[in-house]
């Protein structure tokens, strides 16, 4: 079994979603695995990841106009001391995923095809996040046995 792990990270211009879909598939690139997994964690509890469609940013536009509706920056909140749209992404954070997995084959993420990875920024100003690419499997060059 191989296995190897990095940290990338990304600046956010704010509220919205950024596809990391070409990062991730860098790291793994560097993992040179042939077949297995790569699992994403964000490292934080306003921001999450999705996988979503890739081809029309209308759907983007409208996961985040959707959020903002069902999940509004005004409250009332009772946690308001790091701003007044950190409660709003806590509980987006809740509602989404911080983690992702994704199989490998031939040293590809098996995404569908109009599939992308993405960041979902929930706070309204630009941060700095943290994703942990780990990917296990079999390595690149090193076929599997069958006893």
């Amino acid at each position: 079994m191989h296995q190897h792990l990095e940290t990338l990270i990304f600046e956010t211009p704010g509220a919205g979603l950024s596809d990391i879909t070409r990062h991730v598939a860098d790291a793994l690139g560097r993992a040179r695995l042939a077949q297995g997994a790569v699992t994403l964690f964000l490292r934080h509890t306003s921001a999450s990841l999705t996988i979503q469609e890739n081809a029309d940013p209308d759907v983007l536009a409208d996961l985040k106009d959707f959020f903002e509706r069902i999940v509004p920056f005004t409250g009332p909140y009772r946690h308001t001391t790091e701003g007044p749209d950190d409660m709003p992404a806590h509980i987006k954070a809740a509602l989404t995923a911080t983690s992702l997995t994704i199989p490998v084959d031939k040293g590809r993420m098996v995404l569908g095809t109009w599939q992308g990875i993405y960041l979902f920024e929930h706070r309204s100003r630009p941060h700095r996040r943290e994703v942990v690419v780990q990917a296990m499997g079999t390595e690149a060059g090193n076929p599997v046995r069958n006893s």
